[in-house]
């Protein structure tokens, strides 16, 4: 029979034997202590890389992005992001429960915010009214369809946050695909923003890990975040090898990763009833709309697992698929076989 096609997202990616190989050998200390040297070095790297003084290894994208909340927030505080930002949805309301943050949310297109959006946007200096502090946005944008900001919106943006006063922070867990889509450089991308977080176990593949770049200061105080909120670990050399490795090896592939995307939504466009969210499938996620005669999202995911291809129903008429380095050309060919032959039968 043949194996599971796991489209559902590029989390589910499992550590290849190469990287499984350099993880046993990592020399490993206790990170709490600053002795683990693969940790010292991943955060020295990338932060390097992005232009940041300094970085902290954390267990997820959550905790990096709640902790730079945090460090650059007060109880009573307001943060400005996009509606439909991981931040917004799928972070358990993180900002109020941990940082005492209110959220004003934009209405992006695709998840983009164009520059002119933000002006009006922060609150007036008075005792009635919320402090505007900081601005959040994210790139790719996850539930905009995997969408790249416009280098230029992102400068425009920065800049018009810090004439205000307000801090920035980027959500790049996917930063990844957007540098391999655009060949612009992490550095480029990441210049006008505070604090940075990137994530190693989506589309790089590592298991664990994200991490949080930016100034000496503000990391040491995330330092001490990461311990209040319990991501503090010890032998995290183990995990760290495996970032490595991925930042090494699995780079240069995320441009496969969007070209078999590509097999996908070519696919979803031949199937009536179905309508890409956004048209333009720019990386590895494809997001698309169901119409009711085809019955719910629930009901078309049902039907492809029949047949060995799991996506994600992430609402009752949305469905997403992802790929990443567990599926190959081959594989998103035969998925997309499926949707052409089952989707479309109702």
């Amino acid at each position: 029979m043949p194996s599971t096609i796991d489209l559902r997202s590029d989390t589910v990616t499992q550590p290849t034997p190469e990287m499984r190989a350099v993880m046993m050998q990592a020399a490993v200390g206790d990170d709490v202590y600053g002795e683990d040297p693969p940790t010292n070095a991943l955060e020295e790297r990338v932060a390097a890389e992005f232009g940041k003084e300094a970085g902290l290894f954390l267990p997820s994208g959550t905790m990096a992005n709640q902790i730079a909340i945090r460090i650059q927030t007060r109880p009573g505080d307001e943060l400005l992001s996009e509606s439909t930002s991981h931040i917004i949805l799928w972070e358990a309301g993180g900002p109020a429960v941990h940082s005492g943050v209110s959220c004003q949310t934009l209405l992006g297109e695709y998840g983009i915010l164009h520059p002119r959006q933000f002006e009006g946007t922060i609150r007036p200096d008075d005792m009635h009214s919320v402090r505007t502090r900081l601005v959040c946005l994210e790139n790719t944008h996850n539930r905009g369809g995997g969408s790249i900001y416009p280098l230029a919106y992102l400068q425009a943006i920065t800049a018009w946050a810090h004439r205000h006063g307000l801090a920035c922070h980027l959500d790049g867990a996917r930063l990844w695909n957007a540098m391999a889509a655009t060949g612009i450089p992490g550095r480029d991308w990441a210049a006008g923003f505070d604090t940075v977080s990137l994530s190693f176990s989506k589309g790089l593949g590592a298991p664990v890990g994200s991490i949080l770049l930016g100034s000496r200061d503000l990391i040491r105080e995330a330092r001490r975040m990461r311990k209040l909120f319990g991501g503090a670990m010890r032998q995290t050399g183990f995990l760290a090898a495996a970032c490595h490795y991925a930042l090494d090896h699995h780079r240069d592939r995320l441009r496969e990763d969007h070209a078999h995307a590509q097999i996908l939504a070519n696919a979803i466009r031949e199937v009536p009833g179905f309508h890409l969210t956004p048209p333009r499938v720019e990386t590895n996620l494809v997001w698309w709309q169901v119409d009711p005669e085809l019955g719910t999202a629930a009901a078309v995911a049902a039907r492809l697992r029949e047949h060995g291809v799991l996506i994600a129903a992430l609402g009752e008429r949305v469905l997403r698929a992802c790929t990443h380095l567990n599926v190959t050309r081959a594989d998103c060919e035969r998925a997309a076989e499926f949707l052409l032959r089952y989707a479309r039968s109702g």
